[in-house]
């Protein structure tokens, strides 16, 4: 029976400052049971201090966290038996083979989980990068962890062994919670049910990813394909949408005589019962296409992030 609540981290204000570089500032974070939880920054916003305050490798100048329930500093010894960890860029004795004989049953079954159960008598030296990354996952869940901690789990691979390795994180998902840090954007979108922003060492943004890529902090976008030949029908219509107070922004643009709108609004419901309507208020006006614009994370992030440096 496991003694904690729904969720397996939480972070209460945990900082770290070395010297006078501020690491990580005030971080909090809820990481539930069984989640997949992608933790995202650019280079030197503080994943891998975190990743180390909550191994307890490193020690918090400010703040507290709990796993498990316990506190991080307190019971180190005790959250680490429940952790299963791959760092970054692990490393093996290169003449050593996938470790079949030691708890055989065990080893076998996770050589099998990672698609590795052929390869268990190679030398780890002949492995693929995708190959090793997939042997440290089976390695780090071996002891059946409660929470998989991982670093940059696909950040050197090719889309190959990107894939394999994201769906052995899928798989596991029923068995562990999985906390990793990267920033390969394609890869959180497709596994993670959990995002969390960290930029300069502070959180800027942490919701489930339907949530984030709904409510990005950028307006909502339609895009409009306008095929109609009356210049003058498509200058009203244009008059027509822009004078709307929920209409912030409308940008043109033209190409093989196909006239493409994107319009910004700030109010979704009032956009859905009313721009088409206003555009094809005039009969000489032709759409051949209208959509609600769909935001890619990449899009979030880079919106995100450009937002907290401007400040």
């Amino acid at each position: 029976m496991n003694d904690f609540s729904t969720y397996v981290i939480e972070t209460h204000n945990l900082s770290k400052a070395y010297k006078e570089v501020q690491a990580l500032n005030g971080l909090n974070l809820k990481v539930k049971q069984h989640s997949i939880f992608g933790f995202l920054g650019p280079n030197g916003a503080g994943k891998s201090t975190t990743i180390k305050l909550l191994l307890g490798l490193i020690q918090p100048s400010g703040g507290q966290a709990t796993i498990f329930g316990m506190d991080i500093q307190k019971g180190s010894v005790s959250i680490r038996k429940r952790i299963g960890y791959l760092s970054q860029n692990p490393s093996y004795y290169e003449h050593m083979t996938g470790p079949k004989d030691l708890i055989e049953a065990r080893v076998e079954e996770m050589l099998e989980m990672v698609g590795l159960e052929d390869k268990a008598d190679r030398p780890v030296r002949g492995f693929s990068g995708g190959e090793r990354q997939r042997l440290g996952i089976a390695q780090a869940q071996v002891n059946y962890p409660d929470l998989l901690i991982l670093d940059e789990p696909a950040a050197s691979l090719d889309p190959q062994g990107r894939h394999d390795v994201l769906d052995v994180m899928e798989r596991l998902q029923k068995y562990t919670t999985i906390f990793y840090s990267t920033h390969i954007l394609d890869d959180v979108q497709r596994v993670s049910d959990t995002v969390a922003i960290l930029n300069q060492g502070k959180l800027i943004a942490e919701a489930p990813i339907e949530e984030l890529l709904a409510d990005d902090g950028c307006s909502t976008m339609y895009d409009v394909t306008i095929t109609s030949e009356d210049m003058t029908a498509i200058a009203t219509a244009q008059d027509r949408v822009t004078a709307q107070p929920w209409v912030q922004n409308l940008s043109i643009t033209k190409e093989n005589g196909i006239i493409r709108w994107q319009v910004s609004v700030n109010d979704d419901s009032m956009a859905e019962d009313l721009l088409l309507k206003l555009i094809l208020a005039d009969k000489r006006m032709k759409v051949n296409h209208f959509s609600r614009k769909t935001y890619d994370l990449e899009e979030v992030f880079l919106e995100l992030v450009g937002k907290e440096n401007r400040k």
